[in-house]
């Protein structure tokens, strides 16, 4: 009896909110964009250089968004969960 009254009581809640799952999500995509675009411009040659690993998107773009995508991550795990009542 005292198994059964145990298992009616317990419930399986999430730790974080919709909301707080939408942002990390949105965090982990700027994250893995990113890396993506920070990626490539090698050269199969090691002889040759090849100054494409230079320019703005490696240098500039793709590590911001990296970092914007970790400080979206902080505000998602930081991100109070709403009640279920409230609305929003």
């Amino acid at each position: 009896m005292g198994e059964q009254k145990r298992k009616n009581h317990t419930k399986n809640d999430f730790i974080f909110g919709k909301r707080n799952y939408k942002f990390m999500f949105i965090g982990l995509a700027c994250i893995s964009l990113g890396f993506i675009l920070m990626s490539g411009g090698g050269s199969n040659d090691p002889n040759v250089f090849n100054p494409e690993i230079f320019n703005f998107r490696r240098i500039r773009l793709a590590p911001t968004l990296v970092l914007i995508g970790f400080g979206i991550q902080i505000y998602a795990i930081l991100l109070n969960p709403l009640d279920k009542n409230s609305k929003l």
